[in-house]
């Protein structure tokens, strides 16, 4: 069994909290440290490691204090670079490369965002759950069998993206970065046809954008979609 809390999921920072019930981690970490202390219980010292997917600061802002806190940051090569973290608590990944943090088996691969190394994490237990972890990213190139939970980002809707550009409500500029570095609706409802949902347990919507997106709408629309249970994360 996966227990997932979200310790916050939007543009102003992103953490989530995941257990197989025997080890504990931590994806993303781009909240203050004292925020992801308080929304861990203060148990900072139950965390196996701290899966980083890039560098931007609402997803690594406390990987620093994490490590000075005792526990490992996983990341590519070159978010480590971009984030300036090293050390010995700084372990750097290669997509598509395995390895074992307590009864995780995790396998990072290769997203689309606008930084110098992203990955997505895909990461499986003792007890056969499979867990798929991305976010900023316009595009999921793999395909992932026997996934029981999934969490991904679905940032916004073409459709009220539209509407806000043609009401003056975002710049028409906004449109060209989102469609190259963040995950739509439209997006994500393609990726959840082309992949086999038959064990999927959870869906877990991330990231909302503030103003181009509608929280009820996208659940309605993916559990329409898939028939499974569908979660926003907090924002």
């Amino acid at each position: 069994m996966i227990d997932i809390k979200p310790l916050a999921s939007s543009s102003a920072g992103n953490a989530y909290r995941v257990s197989d019930g025997t080890t504990t981690l931590l994806l993303d970490a781009g909240l203050r440290f004292s925020d992801i202390r308080r929304g861990l219980d203060f148990r900072v010292s139950e965390l196996a490691g701290c899966l980083i997917t890039h560098e931007h600061g609402d997803h690594i802002k406390a990987a620093a204090d994490i490590m000075k806190a005792g526990v490992n940051v996983y990341a590519s090569g070159g978010t480590l670079e971009a984030a300036r973290l090293s050390g010995h608590r700084a372990i750097a990944l290669k997509a598509l490369e395995k390895f074992t943090i307590g009864t995780w088996t995790i396998l990072p691969f290769e997203v689309e965002h606008d930084v110098s190394e992203p990955l997505g994490f895909l990461l499986a237990n003792k007890a056969g759950d499979k867990l798929l972890f991305a976010t900023d990213t316009y595009y999921i190139r793999y395909r992932f069998p026997g996934l029981t939970h999934i969490m991904v980002e679905c940032n916004y809707s073409a459709k009220i993206l539209d509407e806000n550009i043609a009401a003056r409500h975002v710049p028409v500029g906004m449109k060209k970065r989102l469609i190259r570095s963040h995950f739509s609706l439209e997006n994500m409802m393609d990726f959840l046809r082309a992949n086999d949902l038959s064990r999927v347990q959870e869906i877990w919507l991330l990231h909302l954008s503030d103003s181009n997106s509608d929280a009820e709408l996208f659940k309605r629309e993916i559990q329409e979609l898939t028939g499974k249970q569908v979660y926003i994360a907090d924002r």
